[in-house]
């Protein structure tokens, strides 16, 4: 690992976020409100990720990581799932090419192996072109869920370390999806429901919450300011007191 773990270590709080990740909830529902089908709203929600990334670029955010689909989606109606694979590959083809001239580094994580060998295809290509990319990195997270994260981690750790019976975090923290970023800072989900969806299990140890009503098509640069607004009035502890941060603060 070559980030703080929240839990073994005591990360830098900086003033901007570090690291963003936001559920993007409530396409469908921007969609229904306006008479639309379903999809308009996950069309919307495809311009406003190419929005969401341009904002971060220029609020200083370096990871940027957003669940479009979890393991648990596979639930929905099969002609939304198959409408959203269409979507999702038509992304890839489109949005790439634009990623990569802008400096931005595309990973996709989750269990890839369901998809057909075309998006698969589309997926590692695209992660290729992108991988020397500094300026962003953007996280995809789909067919992702966190308790398939640190399972699929388990086997690793176990399959690299043969016969041994004693574990620590570092060793399993090393094999999880998102080894390669930090811990989140800040957790923004909109469309107004208050919950992580099996999203980051491990990795939300102390990061911020924030949630919001506004549906992701909506959720632009000025309401992404509200969350990082939300997220300086807050006091990272990290297990400590406020007593012993004002003593950081004098002896700093």
């Amino acid at each position: 690992m070559t980030h703080t773990s929240s839990t073994q270590d005591i990360p830098t709080a900086s003033k901007v976020p570090r690291h963003v990740a936001i559920i993007m909830d409530g396409n469908g529902r921007w969609a229904t409100r306006r008479f639309l089908p379903r999809v308009a709203g996950h069309k919307k929600g495809v311009e406003a990720v190419r929005d969401m990334v341009q904002a971060c670029v220029e609020r200083g955010v370096e990871y940027l990581t957003l669940f479009a689909f979890s393991s648990e989606n596979w639930r929905r109606p099969a002609e939304e799932v198959s409408l959203l694979m269409r979507l999702f590959m038509t992304a890839l083809e489109r949005e790439v090419a634009k990623l990569h001239v802008n400096g931005i580094r595309l990973k996709i994580v989750g269990d890839l192996s369901r998809f057909d060998d075309n998006l698969q295809e589309l997926i590692a290509n695209a992660e290729r072109r992108t991988a020397n990319n500094s300026r962003l990195t953007l996280t995809i997270c789909a067919n992702y869920g966190g308790r398939w994260d640190i399972m699929q981690a388990v086997g690793k750790m176990v399959a690299a370390n043969p016969g041994a019976t004693d574990f620590s975090e570092d060793k399993l923290a090393q094999h999880l999806s998102m080894a390669y970023a930090p811990e989140p800072d800040l957790f923004i989900r909109t469309g107004g429901e208050e919950r992580i969806s099996n999203f980051l299990l491990w990795q939300l140890a102390y990061t911020e919450f924030y949630f919001t009503e506004t549906f992701w098509p909506d959720f632009d640069g000025p309401a992404l300011d509200l969350a990082i607004e939300s997220y300086q009035q807050r006091e990272r502890r990290f297990g400590r007191t406020s007593e012993q941060l004002i003593e950081q603060k004098k002896a700093s």
